[in-house]
């Protein structure tokens, strides 16, 4: 595939005189699709769900209830996403999977009909939170080898802010011109923006057009990386020691995402402890990031996800035990930090591991494992306070299971090439 081909001359007379290795451009282009994901993902339709659940006329445990389905069902697209983007290339398929999350953002914006709003959200979780994701994810796998866990740690950072970002503006536009409004800007947005974005700015692979590649390393180069297929993949103890202990990851910070104002109502705290938890998290996530990035490149994967299970089980035995304000904020440091370090490895690990080739089926099966876990997440700690009054239990619970994850993750023997 020639650069003829691929760009117009035009274009490519500019990407040809970049003075940095062009896999940079495609960090920012895969955190920018990652922020794309928004209106697929918790957060984003948490922002709508008050206005859905009046606008419609139904209960909050029918539209939970809707979530959940609309979650498992729309994790399904993981594998079937990755695969597609190992043989079509991550240019081609964003473009195609941004314009159809485009129009399913516009029809919400104007839909009426509870049996429509559940069939647009089953295609937005698998449009934005599955495919999307995975696309993004494959992207910079695709492009960076030797300082792969660097240019992670990057994307994790620059997608962190640009969810920063987003999160006020969407909050505006719903504030000051309602739901629908602030869908439909989303869904021109990846409609128009992201899709001419990935038009201009994307290629298959680093090899396929010689631009930019002038300052790159020639171990950034997939093609002279051994790559694993992804049955060989998925028999590896590795695979499920690092899918598994991600998963769980997202178990518990979607469980407590929902309900952390809940949790720490239980522990005698005001509303206003939990938005000041949500802060610290966050500046202690981007710190995380920074951290993991820095320690990925000396120290093996499995002992950085040691460290970051062993501090998430540190902060669940924590919650139960909330006393004073300076503890909520402990807590809250610790799973912000450990969260930065699970994030840094997720999205780091496949491509170091197992090589380029079939990256995208192995990072959608990855990505499929932690969509169950984030929809399981909430339903473990609600059954859980239905059934014993409190929280409690569920946290010395899953304390455990992530302890006996941080020994797997120490002990699990790593592929010589992601040592």
């Amino acid at each position: 595939m020639t650069a003829s081909t691929t760009l117009s001359p035009k274009v490519t007379g500019i990407l040809a005189r970049v003075p940095f290795y062009y896999g940079w451009v495609i960090v920012g282009v895969a955190a920018l699709a990652m922020v794309g994901t928004l209106p697929g993902r918790t957060q984003g339709l948490g922002l709508i769900t008050e206005a859905l659940i009046a606008e419609l006329k139904i209960d909050r445990l029918t539209f939970a209830e809707m979530n959940l389905w609309a979650t498992l069902l729309g994790s399904l697209g993981c594998i079937g996403v990755g695969k597609l983007q190992d043989q079509l290339g991550s240019r081609r398929l964003l473009t195609i999977v941004a314009a159809l999350l485009g129009a399913v953002a516009l029809a919400m914006s104007i839909t009426g009909n509870l049996t429509t709003l559940f069939a647009l959200l089953v295609l937005s979780r698998g449009l934005g939170q599955s495919a999307l994701s995975v696309v993004s994810l494959t992207l910079v796998g695709q492009w960076f080898r030797r300082r792969l866990p660097q240019a992670m740690a990057v994307y994790s950072v620059a997608l962190s802010i640009g969810f920063m970002a987003a999160f006020p503006l969407l909050g505006y536009l719903i504030g000051t011109a309602g739901w629908r409004y602030a869908w439909a800007a989303i869904g021109w947005s990846l409609l128009l923006g992201l899709t001419s974005i990935g038009l201009l700015l994307l290629r298959r692979r680093p090899e396929d057009d010689g631009l930019g590649l002038e300052n790159a390393p020639t171990t950034d180069t997939p093609s002279e990386v051994p790559s694993a297929t992804w049955g060989s993949a998925l028999r590896s103890p590795a695979f499920w020691v690092f899918a598994l202990a991600s998963s769980v990851y997202n178990l518990v910070a979607s469980g407590i995402g929902l309900f952390n104002e809940s949790i720490l109502a239980e522990r005698g705290f005001p509303a206003g402890v939990y938005h000041r938890s949500l802060v610290i998290g966050a500046l202690m996530s981007l710190i995380g990031n920074f951290l993991g990035g820095w320690l990925s490149s000396r120290w093996p994967a499995n002992r950085l996800m040691a460290l970051a299970m062993g501090l998430l089980a540190l902060a669940l035995v924590g919650f139960p035990s909330l006393r004073t304000l300076y503890q909520v904020d402990a807590v809250a440091a610790i799973m912000g930090l450990a969260g930065g370090f699970v994030i840094v490895i997720f999205f780091s690990f496949w491509a170091k591991t197992f090589g380029p080739a079939h990256l995208g089926r192995i990072v959608g099966t990855a990505q499929m494992l932690t969509v169950l876990a984030s929809a399981l997440g909430p339903l473990a700690l609600a059954q859980c306070h239905v059934r014993t009054g409190s929280y409690a239990a569920v946290f010395y619970l899953l304390a455990g299971v992530v302890t006996l994850l941080a020994l797997a993750a120490w002990r699990v023997s790593l592929p010589a090439n992601s040592r």
